[in-house]
């Protein structure tokens, strides 16, 4: 576009300006089949039944293998996290224990607790890991069931 003066005015054979010019959706190709995130709902006739997949054993597996891992998990972080606080305000005696100079066990449970968020995140990651590879099974099957579109 030319900026002259203070009106923008588009250049000669410039397409966009113009509503449903071939410039509204990138061209593939004429032999090209659009990605399936740009199909409109009557172009996308070979839908997955979710349903179905939900139905599989497999997929069962995924979901009772990520909350048997996300469950316990979260429940020992939350119980780890509210320690600090609830040994602080009723076990002020063992927290104000001294370990080494002025360095008290609330001290060490605190930084500490930088340390478990770590190690929660590095052992759920190699479980994601686990559970990426469970899931693209899963769509393996379904790509192979729907002629591997």
């Amino acid at each position: 576009m030319s900026q002259v003066g203070t009106r923008l005015e588009p250049e000669p054979g410039d397409l966009a300006p113009i509503v449903g010019a071939q410039t509204d959706v990138a061209p593939l190709g004429p032999n090209v089949q659009k990605p399936d995130h740009e199909l409109t709902h009557t172009e996308d006739v070979d839908v997955v039944d979710w349903d179905e997949i939900a139905a599989t054993n497999d997929f069962k597996n995924l979901v009772a293998a990520k909350i048997g891992f996300i469950v316990p998990a979260t429940i020992f972080f939350l119980v780890y996290y509210l320690a600090l606080p609830l040994l602080a305000g009723f076990a002020k005696d063992f927290m104000d224990t001294k370990v080494i100079g002025d360095i008290n066990i609330a001290y060490l449970f605190a930084l500490s607790q930088f340390v478990m968020t770590f190690l929660v995140a590095g052992i759920y990651l190699r479980k994601a890991a686990v559970f990426d590879g469970m899931a693209h099974n899963i769509t393996a099957r379904v790509k192979g069931m729907k002629g591997g579109k």
